[in-house]
């Protein structure tokens, strides 16, 4: 069997894929099913370890989306924040008044 050319050369730089390159290319789904599992396609995310959050459907001020959007990309993580530092304060607030009494 004849010793394969590698893809790259020392420098990392990829070289012209020939015609025997892609005959001896193999579909995804000729790849092991390990291997497959293990790849995933462009902007699909890996399996949640700990799944921290839960999927809602909120209706929110028209402005206030806006105000977010607007920020770029990470505005549904910065709205999460605004309400988990709402939810902290009231608590809080909430546990003076009890010890108040």
């Amino acid at each position: 069997m004849a010793k394969r050319k590698p893809l790259t050369d020392v420098a990392g730089e990829v070289r012209e894929i020939t015609a025997t390159d892609y005959a001896r290319a193999k579909p995804f789904s000729g790849l092991p099913k390990r291997l497959q599992a293990a790849l995933r396609k462009v902007g699909q995310r890996g399996p949640q370890i700990a799944p921290t959050k839960k999927l809602v459907s909120l209706r929110l001020s028209a402005n206030v989306l806006e105000h977010y959007k607007a920020t770029g990309p990470g505005w549904q993580t910065r709205i999460d924040e605004a309400l988990k530092r709402t939810v902290e304060r009231r608590g809080k607030a909430a546990a003076r008044v009890v010890s108040k009494d």
